[in-house]
């Protein structure tokens, strides 16, 4: 596994789109002493020449975060932020099973539609992340973030996005409710279409989101995107 995992709590940690942070978790089994990390290793005047390896051994990582960068970057969660993140652990596991178990029945009724060249989800039999996400999730599911291409390429893109009622038109993700983005016109419009070719996102590419609300009203609100294009 990972020696170190930097992870956002903003998304399904919090879950409701209220809070920014982050955190991290040192697994303290990396050896910053291998020469090739001189700021672990080498003096730091402001800790008055503190080195913190090997002086703090696999502890260095996350003290440097917390006394070093923490203090220059001043990256300081409030104390409501903090209770936010708190509140959003205890239902957690309850709101991923919603998430992914919505997210499945998405997929499915998206490979299911004329108007759509593909579907991007490791939940889906076919898909080359299959097998793989299969053996890393045993079988908890495979995520709540799937994207679909539309064969009628960006104006079908834009049109599809404008016409949801349900889905927020955002560029978050992770929230209890459903959301979505056509990355051509949006997150990815100051490319060409080479590099937005180069960077996976194709004209009629849409990401969804899939939220917690009942199954039956996103698929009605994702009927409204079909007909408009």
């Amino acid at each position: 596994g990972a020696d170190i995992v930097v992870h956002s709590a903003t998304k399904y940690i919090g879950g409701h789109g209220t809070s920014i942070g982050g955190v991290i978790i040192d697994g303290g089994t990396f050896d910053f002493g291998n020469g090739t990390f001189p700021n672990f290793t080498e003096p730091d005047p402001s800790y008055h020449g503190l080195a913190y390896w090997p002086a703090l051994g696999h502890g260095a990582f996350i003290v440097k975060a917390r006394v070093q960068i923490l203090r220059d970057l001043g990256a300081a969660t409030t104390p409501f932020n903090a209770f936010m993140f708190l509140q959003g652990l205890e239902t957690l596991s309850l709101r991923m099973e919603r998430h992914v178990e919505n997210a499945q029945k998405v997929a499915e009724y998206l490979s299911g539609r004329d108007e759509v060249e593909s579907v991007n989800y490791a939940g889906l039999p076919d898909s080359p992340w299959h097998e793989r996400a299969t053996e890393l999730f045993g079988g908890r599911g495979y995520g709540a973030i799937p994207s679909f291409v539309l064969k009628g390429g960006l104006d079908a893109g834009k049109a599809f996005v404008e016409a949801l009622e349900l889905h927020s038109h955002v560029a978050n993700i992770g929230d209890v409710r459903s959301l979505v983005i056509h990355p051509a016109s949006t997150t990815h419009s100051q490319l060409t279409e080479d590099e937005q070719a180069t960077a996976g996102v194709s004209p009629g590419l849409i990401r969804l989101s899939v939220g917690i609300e009942h199954i039956d009203d996103i698929i009605a609100d994702l009927e409204k995107g079909f007909a408009a294009i």
